[in-house]
């Protein structure tokens, strides 16, 4: 293991090291999948612009509030293979402090081998989810 995936939070370091486990890019990929159908129904009235994720090919929505000082994240996406990227970082996110994700940097997702496997828009889109995250998380974080 990386000195890396030890600065990770809990969660996030658990996915990736399961992630690490699949060494077939196939079974990558059906991790993905398994990921999107666990994530919860979005509301419809969360599919707004200030909502969408910039820069990705695929419709992705992501919003966050605050609970008791910790980022609780939703979202969705209309492809599946993005929707399981958007499902692993809310997995790995949800529970963190906004300072906590702000300080995260996107270097994980070559610890899980995802960005070999994943096509270049996909891995540009990863980035763009991840970064509206943090985006969102630090909205959080400045709201009243």
């Amino acid at each position: 293991m990386s000195s890396s995936l030890d600065s990770l939070p809990p969660a996030l370091a658990k996915l990736v090291q399961r992630f690490q486990r699949a060494t077939d890019p196939k079974r990558r990929y059906e991790q993905l999948i398994w990921y999107a159908q666990k994530l919860p129904e979005f509301p419809e009235t969360g599919k707004v612009p200030e909502n969408k994720v910039p820069g990705c090919v695929s419709q992705v929505y992501v919003t966050a509030h605050l609970n008791d000082g910790h980022v609780a994240y939703e979202g969705d996406s209309d492809s599946q293979l993005t929707k399981g990227l958007l499902a692993f970082l809310i997995e790995g996110l949800n529970g963190l402090t906004p300072t906590e994700i702000v300080q995260l940097t996107p270097d994980f997702i070559q610890a899980t081998g995802l960005n070999v496997s994943l096509t270049p828009s996909r891995a540009n889109g990863f980035y763009n989810i991840f970064k509206t995250m943090q985006k969102k998380a630090l909205e959080c974080k400045l709201e009243p």
